[in-house]
């Protein structure tokens, strides 16, 4: 093991070291350090002795770093900093009680609402900032820690990812269109009613077609159709009667268990996709996002 006690200069030395050599002179790093002129040139003296070689050259009213101090200003700088930066992460993380997560429109209204009140009952101490956005933002770079994404973790190899559901894709509509229209027992009996679709703007999405080939059906859309680039549109103008539209489990099993919406069709499209938490590998989870992802999951 490296003898780091012996090897590097005190902390308080290299402190001193990095005001003196920023701004070249021993004053004005007392001042800004809080301490005297005379307690400054000791401890770069002491430093100096200590590594045998000058690191200023001393000149009237200044002092100016050789070409050794030079590279070791650089060097204890780019440390220094990066210890502070540290610091403050542990601090903060500390201190952190509010928790952002990225998701779709779809998930925060149709699986988080729903789930609101269990969630500060279990967390009453967390701030949960939900953040929608019609693609999938990168949270290393807007700093959020929790996302919810669909497709494979391959994917996304700068994530850490655990699985929050499969993509499993059903076929539904309100108890009262099916009252007016009769129940469509199969996937072909669904050709003959109006169907909706969800026209997704960047995000992939099934298609009916994709959906009527997994059944075996060679499905044509007609040439006029109700389309909504947004799925929690798409599922109001299913509430209202406008027709069927395709149903992803985790996002409708709700509304079919309160009897808001049937399952018709008769088919399930189960896709190699699943839907997941995911978080940036560049960073550790504070312990307030790492609460949440844990009820996420929980709650999956």
């Amino acid at each position: 093991m490296t003898p780091y006690r012996h090897l590097i200069p005190s902390a308080n030395a290299l402190i001193v070291f990095e005001a003196a050599g920023r701004h070249e002179n021993f004053t004005r790093a007392a001042a800004e350090l809080g301490m005297s002129q005379v307690a400054v040139s000791y401890a770069i003296r002491g430093l100096e002795q200590q590594l045998g070689v000058a690191l200023f050259e001393r000149q009237h009213r200044a002092a100016r770093l050789t070409e050794v101090g030079e590279r070791f200003h650089a060097d204890v700088s780019a440390g220094l900093s990066r210890i502070g930066r540290a610091a403050e992460d542990i601090r903060s993380k500390g201190r952190e009680v509010n928790v952002t997560l990225a998701a779709s429109t779809a998930f925060a209204s149709m699986w988080m609402l729903p789930r609101l009140t269990a969630l500060r009952e279990d967390l009453p101490d967390i701030d949960l900032r939900i953040q929608t956005s019609v693609r999938d933002l990168d949270l290393e770079e807007e700093a959020i820690p929790l996302g919810v994404r669909g497709g494979k973790a391959e994917d996304w190899p700068h994530y850490h990812s655990a699985l929050l559901a499969p993509e499993v894709i059903t076929a539904v509509a309100s108890p009262a269109f099916v009252e007016a229209h009769g129940m469509p027992e199969t996937p072909q009996a669904l050709t003959r009613h109006p169907l909706i679709w969800l026209e997704e703007p960047v995000r992939q999405a099934c298609s009916w077609p994709e959906w009527f080939s997994s059944a075996g059906i060679d499905y044509k859309p007609a040439s006029r159709r109700l389309a909504i680039n947004d799925y929690v549109l798409v599922i109001q103008a299913v509430l209202a009667g406008q027709g069927i539209a395709l149903g992803w489990t985790h996002l409708v099993r709700q509304l079919v268990a309160q009897g808001q919406l049937v399952g018709v069709g008769g088919h399930a499209l189960r896709t190699e996709l699943a839907f997941h938490v995911v978080w940036p590998r560049s960073r550790d989870l504070s312990g307030a996002a790492t609460r949440v992802r844990n009820w996420l999951l929980d709650h999956a």
